[in-house]
């Protein structure tokens, strides 16, 4: 860093002592390394990070734009410092180990934010969440211009998703991942339809979405009623019937990328796509209700598409039900070097 002030974007790695430090007479300066950094407006790296370190950072806080904290699992009392002094900050990726308190912080001073990641520090569907509605509802209300949002929690409300609908119309974005199976909004035990119908019918730019909860059919007719530009649909454990991918591939027109796992979907639903396959990139069903037999009949219907089966290792090849299916258009036709658990139909 001394040797370039004039660095604009820095990873940091290994925010801790190291022994190569141990050869020198004395410590580094990093808060005059950092000082000495006038230009810097990226921020990211943080790993095995030491929290004394932490306040050589804040001399450039002022300047930054973006912050990846993703690696570092820092509590809202040592970002509160940083963040504090980030009135410029508009892309921030941070671990939910800052918990709602670090989320109000990071509303009460970035008003300029357009993008926010919130990672879990554990991934396991009965681990005790950190951040909930109430971060999220805080990031709404005060970072207005928010165009992307990545929020990993185990409980939320409709409330606070609608609430975000309405306070940023701008999102492009919205991946809402609710870790743990079907579950509702926890206040009032409803599905999270309406939060999502919310969001789909106020963010007119909307182009990416991910939905998870407790989701009925509703949720899937609001997409395919107001979800005109989505162009990329994450899905799990959601929907009742082939009605809720029906109202997707029937309502959504620009729909290209569509990712399904752990949905009661079947053939029904998979041949009501067969008008708009070909204008799409992939589509990739997992653990849902298609049989080879519906499968077989996407390929037949559509020479250009690529249909490929997959089974698990242990799966017998002629099961009629499909673990996994993969569909993708090519102008080439089906690629070579398939393994043996992949059957291109």
């Amino acid at each position: 860093m001394v040797q370039a002030p004039q660095v604009t974007h820095l990873g940091t790695g290994s925010f801790s002592p190291l022994e190569v430090d141990m050869q020198d007479d004395q410590e580094p300066d990093y808060v005059t390394a950092f000082a000495d950094c006038k230009s810097l407006v990226c921020l990211s790296g943080f790993r095995e990070i030491v929290p004394d370190y932490l306040p050589a950072v804040y001399p450039i806080c002022a300047n930054l734009t973006s912050l990846n904290f993703s690696y570092a699992n820092i509590t809202a009392e040592q970002l509160k410092p940083i963040i504090s002094n980030c009135h410029k900050l508009q892309v921030f990726w941070v671990l939910d180990s800052i918990r709602d308190e670090g989320l109000q912080a990071v509303a009460a001073t970035c008003k300029e934010l357009r993008e926010l990641r919130v990672f879990p520090v554990d991934a396991r569907e009965d681990s005790d969440g950190l951040v909930s509605e109430v971060g999220l509802q805080a990031i709404s209300e005060d970072c207005r211009k928010l165009q992307s949002i990545l929020y990993f929690c185990q409980r939320m409300t409709n409330a606070a998703v609608i609430a975000m609908s309405k306070n940023c119309p701008d999102l492009a974005v919205f991946r809402l991942c609710i870790m743990g199976r079907h579950r509702p909004d926890h206040v009032t035990g409803e599905p999270m339809d309406d939060g999502f119908g919310a969001i789909v019918k106020n963010c007119k730019k909307l182009t990416r979405l991910a939905v998870s909860g407790l989701l009925t059919d509703k949720a899937f007719e609001y997409i395919g009623r107001y979800g005109k530009l989505v162009s990329t649909l994450s899905v799990a454990f959601a929907g009742d019937s082939d009605m809720g991918l029906k109202y997707v591939l029937e309502g959504c027109p620009q729909l290209k990328k569509l990712e399904i796992r752990d949905s009661p979907f079947g053939d029904a639903a998979l041949c009501s796509g067969l008008h708009h396959y070909y204008n799409m990139r992939f589509l990739w069903m997992s653990s849902c209700r298609v049989t080879r037999q519906g499968c077989q009949q996407i390929a037949c219907a559509m020479a250009r598409l690529v249909v490929e089966v997959i089974r698990s290792a242990d799966e017998e090849d002629m099961d009629d039900c499909v673990e996994t299916l993969y569909m993708y258009r090519s102008l080439v036709g089906p690629r070579n070097d398939a393994p043996k658990i992949v059957t291109i139909l």
